[in-house]
């Protein structure tokens, strides 16, 4: 089952496009784009609450085509992983660019997430 979301910001330009897949408890999330502002953050956190209240517990976020990433986004990062636990589940980050990992690193934030090269590996990893 794939489901999908975006966003288009006021100057045109494409944000944060998510689809996801359902596994039983585990939900995969492809995010392409830029993943900033306020409009890619609400349709992020609306979306994972659909799934959250679908009974999804544990999420892994493919993060391959995530071109950049903000602050916004890093709270709806914690938001989730904060979600999740209240469900005993976990977060996973797969396949981040090294623009990505930075920022995480540089705002010290590389230590609260499960990082993972790909989407596999990060799935393998919740079993």
């Amino acid at each position: 089952m794939r489901k999908g979301a975006g966003v288009r910001r006021s100057e045109g330009r494409q944000a944060v496009k998510l689809t996801h897949e359902n596994y039983d408890q585990l939900s995969v999330f492809t995010l392409k784009g830029d993943f900033a502002g306020e409009e890619s953050a609400d349709a992020f956190r609306t979306e994972a609450q659909g799934r959250l209240d679908e009974r999804i517990r544990d999420v892994v976020l493919d993060m391959t085509d995530v071109e950049g990433i903000d602050s916004q986004a890093l709270e709806s990062l914690l938001w989730l992983q904060d979600a999740c636990a209240e469900k005993l589940g976990q977060v996973r980050l797969a396949a981040l660019r090294e623009s990505v990992a930075e920022v995480l690193r540089l705002t010290r934030l590389a230590s609260r997430f499960d990082c993972h090269e790909d989407v596999d590996t990060a799935i393998q990893s919740l079993r």
